[in-house]
């Protein structure tokens, strides 16, 4: 404690004015002592006056330090604040040692005074952290939503029978991860500015919102143009784990959460990016980027949509049958019937490349199909063998990373090789399934770091 006070003490600033008036009161005292001393030395008594006086002052000065030392210099209490830290880390080593976990919980307890306060106890008890708390009131009782952070040491299931002997009921929890710490205001507005800029962004931003979910766009018209019956009211419907939304290009949007039930409140937030999505219209970010070819053609890679649907037909018409069998796997006749699909935003994205006079040579495609990602890649007869469909197949790889999505698979036959080696280029681990001469890959993104997102993309976010 001692070592503490006076460290403090000698960092203190030392100001000249306070040695300047030590200095004056040092020569007023000096003055008037040697007033004093003239003027009882020349008294008779005078020199035994002045032993008296100097024998008085020593005392005086004995006894106000062994007063100082006792009582004035003595710590105050709350100097122990100063030491508290340093003796804290000395004492509990292993506090600062102990490792945690985040977890995201859900639990519906009863609408009653305390039913929150019993929780809380338990998880304090657990000595586990409560980061956030989001309450979801019903008509029968309330869902709360924990972000927690745990020891590591602490298993899901002991927590789990902890909260149900509280009075939780129907829990759920997983495991979470720093973006979780996001607020949630914060994390809706920053899903609703995705969504803003990109329409395909929308299946993307409801799995985000939602957590783990399948989400699948199913049109009002099929490919061959008959009708679906897929049709959903504008205010949309919640029924237990499955949530169906109308989608604003046509037909309906349906999540479905198998392990969980939704609530009035994510119901609502999810119906407002559908919302958001509808007054915006179709859109898409309109960047460029220009590559040159190992021959020193230029060529423009950007995002495609429904205005590119002449463009890609007329490609259709320049590709041999051979290449638009190894990508649609059907009969040619048909192919031009799956391009509107396939450059609607609500499916995915696609990228087109473009020669310098502006002719489209090369279509890819990144799909959502519902927890998966498909990829597939059409490049027309006279610009194959060039790197196009491995640039394409990197920057849609990019895309998913960016998306959030774990893995990607392409469908093709097993004798299109050049698909199989712009796979294999990636250099991420693969898996083959082979059914009928139908030969299926699957890149697992998740394990690999791929390149990052291209730059004409990481401009627009």
């Amino acid at each position: 404690m001692t070592d503490v006070t006076s460290s403090k003490s000698a960092r203190r600033p030392h100001h000249w004015r306070r040695d300047l008036i030590e200095l004056a009161a040092l020569f007023t005292a000096v003055a008037v002592a040697d007033a004093i001393a003239n003027l009882i030395g020349h008294q008779p008594d005078g020199p035994y006056l002045l032993i008296a006086s100097a024998v008085a002052l020593t005392a005086t000065a004995a006894f106000h330090t062994w007063w100082a030392r006792r009582h004035s210099h003595a710590p105050p209490p709350d100097a122990e604040v100063y030491a508290a830290p340093a003796a804290q880390a000395d004492a509990s080593p292993d506090s600062a040692a102990t490792e945690t976990v985040l977890w995201r919980m859900r639990t519906t307890v009863r609408d009653a005074p305390g039913s929150l306060a019993a929780l809380c106890t338990v998880l304090a008890h657990h000595r586990i952290d409560i980061l956030t708390l989001q309450t979801h009131p019903l008509a029968e009782g309330t869902v709360d939503e924990f972000l927690l952070r745990a020891p590591a040491s602490l298993p899901a299931a002991q927590l789990t029978r902890a909260i149900s002997d509280a009075g939780g009921s129907s829990t759920w929890i997983e495991r979470a991860d720093a973006h979780d710490l996001v607020d949630a205001p914060t994390r809706v507005l920053g899903l609703a500015t995705r969504t803003a800029l990109d329409a395909a962004e929308l299946p993307l931003a409801l799995r985000q919102l939602l957590g783990r979910c399948t989400i699948h766009s199913l049109p009002a018209v099929s490919i061959t143009g008959r009708a679906t019956g897929e049709t959903a009211p504008v205010e949309g419907v919640l029924e237990e784990t499955v949530m169906r939304l109308r989608d604003p290009s046509g037909g309906v949007i349906t999540v479905e959460r198998p392990y969980l039930p939704f609530t009035p409140t994510e119901f609502a937030r999810a119906r407002a990016l559908v919302e958001l999505d509808a007054r915006l219209g179709p859109r898409i970010p309109r960047s460029e980027h220009v590559l040159t070819l190992p021959e020193g053609n230029a060529i423009t890679v950007r995002r495609a949509d429904g205005d590119d649907l002449e463009a890609a037909r007329a490609m259709h018409d320049r590709c041999s049958e051979q290449t638009l069998r190894l990508r649609y796997h059907g009969p040619v006749r048909d192919a031009d019937r799956y391009l509107e699909h396939l450059l609607s935003p609500r499916f995915g994205r696609t990228l087109a490349v473009q020669t310098a006079s502006g002719r489209t040579v090369a279509l890819g495609h990144l799909l959502w199909d519902g927890d998966e990602t498909e990829v597939a890649l059409l490049v027309e007869d006279d610009w194959q063998r060039r790197g196009i469909g491995s640039e394409l197949l990197g920057r849609l790889v990019a895309l998913a990373v960016e998306a959030g999505c774990e893995s990607v698979y392409a469908v093709t036959q097993a004798s299109n090789t050049g698909m199989v080696a712009a796979m294999r280029a990636l250099s991420l681990p693969l898996d083959y399934q082979i059914e009928e001469g139908t030969l299926v890959i699957t890149a697992r993104l998740s394990s690999t770091t791929v390149r990052s997102l291209p730059p004409y993309e990481r401009a627009e976010r």
